[in-house]
């Protein structure tokens, strides 16, 4: 039995293609997902990620529990309603999951989980909690919905919707949160777009999403999600990243912290390696599709080097086929590269990514 989300009856109303999806019964599209993908780029459009996972974190001791937690360093969220991206990471280094945590007041910290791992990430954190503080509540928020609405139109378009959320949310900066009556409103998201991922008690949830429709926000699904995600260079769980991989091979040095004292599960080990790959943009230059799994080949300083795309596809905003690899450290943007398609080797430059960043392209 597939899960449901508190919108799955509102998808089916709007005709959505519906597929499983990690075993959650989620929209692919509601009729084109290239038409999707564009109004998200050029207007707004919404998503339901109600598959995603809030985890409150409630007591004495929260912070110093997260300071273990994750690999990036809590004490940089000091302002109420503050967010952090990070990774939760295995002893050996790998990629339990990538979260983001809000900081709400010094005993309630909240994290967002990554649906195909939520069960995981629970109970990682339980075990955690048990060993270094077993005092602090972990409650799992399945009683909460969460709409994403992206786009540059995006927040206008919210503040039509939520009464009031104009004046609380209009100051809000990148990765800055705020509640307002029952809608905790984060100006964050998945798209390389502005926009608010919003969180809201389950049952409310068909009503909002309507109004928002009313307001001429369009119903976008998994297919203009991983398309949009993609031009915006960020990481998708499980293709990109999973516990075999660590963050600094990975394009995510940024979001660990070697630098201060703070220990943290996973640091030394991070501390003891060596990467010899990196995660990179790919643009194709020649005719054909970039897809997951793929093989790179090239040279780095005169050495053949073997790498492997981990996320590709057909970008609609650029109308080329773009990709993220994982190669050889030493591969530098500008060099060019051979992709394996069908048995014939395709030309790619490798580029810096994001490929595209509001609506603009980079590359």
């Amino acid at each position: 039995m597939l899960k449901k989300t508190p919108l799955n009856e509102t998808h089916r109303q709007m005709n959505a293609k519906m597929v499983d999806f990690g075993g959650w019964d989620m929209p692919l599209h509601y009729g084109s997902q290239l038409e999707e993908h564009h109004k998200v780029r050029q207007d707004a459009g919404m998503f339901d990620v109600s598959h995603m996972l809030p985890v409150d974190i409630k007591g004495d001791g929260t912070r110093d529990f997260l300071r273990k937690l994750v690999a990036n360093n809590v004490d940089k969220i000091t302002i109420p309603g503050k967010a952090l991206y990070t990774c939760m990471l295995t002893p050996q280094g790998g990629i339990i999951d990538d979260l983001i945590v809000y900081f709400l007041t010094e005993s309630w910290f909240r994290i967002v989980v990554n649906a195909g791992t939520a069960d995981k990430d629970v109970a990682w954190i339980l075990k955690q909690r048990d060993a270094l503080a077993p005092g602090l509540e972990i409650t799992p928020r399945r009683d909460m919905a969460m709409i994403a609405v992206q786009g540059p139109n995006a927040r206008a378009k919210v503040w039509q919707v939520i009464p009031g959320s104009q004046a609380a949310t209009e100051e809000l900066k990148i990765f800055q949160s705020t509640t307002l009556n029952h809608f905790f409103i984060a100006r964050t998201g998945y798209t390389g777009e502005d926009g608010f991922e919003i969180i809201l008690p389950a049952e409310e949830a068909p009503t909002f999403w309507k109004s928002l429709h009313a307001a001429g926000v369009a119903p976008a699904g998994l297919g203009a999600r991983d398309t949009l995600r993609l031009e915006a260079g960020m990481n998708l769980y499980g293709q990109d990243m999973d516990e075999s991989t660590s963050p600094l091979e990975s394009g995510l040095n940024w979001t660990v912290d070697l630098k201060s004292e703070r220990d943290f599960i996973g640091k030394q080990a991070l501390l003891d390696s060596n990467p010899t790959q990196q995660l990179a943009g790919l643009v194709l230059l020649d005719r054909g599709v970039l897809r997951s799994h793929q093989k790179v080949v090239g040279q780095v300083n005169g050495q053949a080097f073997e790498g492997e795309i981990t996320s590709g596809g057909f970008s609609p905003t650029i109308n080329q086929s773009i990709a993220l690899a994982r190669i050889a450290i030493g591969v530098s943007p500008g060099d060019e590269v051979q992709v394996l398609v069908r048995d014939k080797q395709l030309r790619a430059k490798v580029v810096k990514y994001p490929f595209v960043r509001n609506g603009k392209v980079l590359v």
